[in-house]
């Protein structure tokens, strides 16, 4: 165990684990959303999150930035930035929406047991991700150098960049968004009372599918924005690209309190953070292990996560 290294670079392992699990958090909304509604784990959310990072990349393709063109100035930049945020946007949301078209509401009209939905969820998460894979040849594309990095200032003597900064707040922007949404709008109520009891929601005028494919356009919604996120930060995509992402990002919805909007960030950065801090302590090869771990342990003291309030009795 290094302590030299945790405690020397404690700082700049905090910003960047709250980077980090900053992305985690977005995805996670995606799971905790569906589950507070349906009860049902949707698997195939992380290659929602992938469809979002190759659409932003052919966004900026489209309009002319590769690998091998310099960072644009900052007009362009905005409008490139914007076009692959919505881009990301929508084709995130409308996979999620096909999702719940062709996998999941056939099963929910004939009542299928939840184990049919379970494996549902794991044959769309492959169909998705193996559609992608034999498309691209199974290949990582880089992406263009949209926003160069930069420090910003300094805090407690670690860097602070601009892209992180983007990315914690554009993170707490949709996180509040979504929460006031949820809690304060007409259609936010029509998905608690989904999620609190689906039947008596509709013996009161709630269409059910209506809010269920609602909360599958508002997790995709976000899945798209954790991606182009992600491909700013990180520069890259594959076809498998959601697969971890996806699995810490559950893992950061159960930590938070899956069902709950605001557990679904708290797990995220929380999850972030523990997984810098043991690749500092232990080195880089434990920083997965010890997430999982983490969420085992947490779980046998607190099953129902941090925070454990239902989406149905989620108020602001």
């Amino acid at each position: 165990m290094n302590f030299d290294e945790l405690f020397g670079n404690f700082p700049a392992l905090t910003i960047t684990g709250l980077e980090q699990g900053a992305i985690y958090a977005l995805v996670a909304l995606g799971y905790t959303l569906v589950y507070g509604v349906l009860r049902l784990i949707n698997f195939a959310h992380s290659e929602v999150f992938m469809v979002g990072t190759f659409t932003a990349l052919w966004t900026w393709e489209a309009l002319g930035h590769n690998q091998n063109t310099p960072a644009p100035a900052f007009g362009p930049l905005i409008v490139a930035v914007l076009a692959g945020l919505a881009v990301a946007m929508v084709a995130s949301a409308s996979t999620a929406v096909v999702v719940e078209l062709v996998a999941y509401r056939p099963l929910r009209r004939r009542n299928a047991p939840p184990l049919a939905f379970l494996i549902t969820a794991i044959g769309a998460s492959f169909v998705l991700s193996e559609s992608f894979g034999i498309g691209t040849e199974r290949a990582p594309f880089g992406m263009p150098d949209m926003i160069p990095q930069k420090t910003v200032f300094t805090l407690f003597g670690a860097d602070v960049t601009n892209l992180q900064l983007l990315i914690l707040g554009v993170t707490l922007i949709m996180m509040i968004s979504l929460d006031q949404f949820v809690n304060r709008s007409r259609l936010g109520r029509g998905i608690r009372a989904v999620a609190q009891d689906a039947d008596t929601a509709a013996l009161m005028g709630v269409n059910k599918n209506r809010v269920i494919l609602l909360v599958f356009i508002l997790g995709g919604l976000m899945a798209g924005v954790a991606a182009l996120l992600w491909d700013i930060r990180f520069g890259f995509t594959k076809f498998n690209v959601g697969f971890l992402i996806g699995l810490k990002a559950f893992s950061a919805a159960v930590l938070g309190g899956i069902g709950n909007l605001r557990g679904a960030l708290l797990g995220g950065l929380l999850l972030g953070v523990v997984e810098n801090y043991a690749s500092g302590l232990f080195g880089g090869d434990w920083k997965d292990f010890t997430g999982f771990v983490l969420l085992i342990v947490l779980l046998m003291f607190r099953p129902t996560g941090l925070l454990g309030e239902s989406l149905g009795r989620a108020r602001a």
